[in-house]
């Protein structure tokens, strides 16, 4: 059991219906509001530990919810989109939100990711210095990677690259922010010049480049790092 609080917003009846079941099995105290307003007043009045946002909302737009909520809780926000929405997925995850998911989704998947939100957002968003996964390990400390023991060449953007996707793991990193904190603001749309440089790293990185399991690709909207 959990015994955290969720917020679910949402004005979809069946929405609440799918998840309120899951959620209370898995622990959580399930709160709910079905337009904006309502849940700026839960999010201010009931402190909800984390908050699972949809864009589309009848009294106002989830990105508004999102920036006015930004404003006075750090309460992981996961957001609900549509497929064919991938602008709205970029905007919110650079407002702030944690992660998203897309509709339709599946229940395992909106758990986990509510798992890995709480999980980096738990202990004030410490910094990994040290991350090993599929054989490779990053020492922040040492700049140091290894590939299954091997040490692995990396050019200081590479290595950049690297560690900002290993800092944010399990979650997705937009195509600006990567670009705005390796290459500075006035790369923030090269996202041509990004793939390059992701290319190149998946071939040093990756026991497979062609079937990355370390990089996962986000089409359009940037790239997640693997937590396993």
């Amino acid at each position: 059991m959990t015994g955290l609080r969720v917020l679910v917003v949402d004005d979809e009846p069946q929405i609440l219906r799918f998840l309120r079941p899951a959620l209370e099995a898995s622990g959580y105290e399930v709160l709910h509001a079905a337009a904006g307003r309502e849940a700026l007043r839960l999010i201010a009045n009931s402190a909800p530990d984390i908050i699972v946002l949809d864009l589309g909302l009848p009294d106002m737009d989830g990105k508004e919810v999102l920036v006015e909520a930004r404003k006075f809780t750090a309460a992981p926000i996961l957001v609900l989109s549509a497929r064919d929405r991938e602008a709205e997925k970029i905007a919110a995850l650079d407002l702030g939100a944690d992660d998203y998911v897309e509709k339709p989704f599946a229940i395992g998947e909106l758990l986990a990711r509510l798992r890995s939100a709480l999980r980096h957002r738990g202990g004030g968003e410490a910094q990994p210095m040290h991350v090993e996964v599929d054989g490779l390990a990053i020492d922040m400390d040492k700049r140091r990677v290894t590939k299954s023991g091997a040490a692995v060449k990396l050019t200081p953007k590479e290595y950049d690259l690297l560690c900002i996707l290993a800092r944010h793991a399990g979650r997705v990193v937009t195509h600006g922010q990567i670009l705005t904190s390796v290459w500075g603001p006035a790369h923030k749309d090269d996202t041509q010049y990004l793939r390059v440089f992701i290319g190149q790293l998946r071939a040093k990185i990756e026991s497979d480049p062609a079937a990355p399991t370390i990089i996962r690709t986000e089409a359009g909207i940037g790239y997640r790092f693997s937590e396993e």
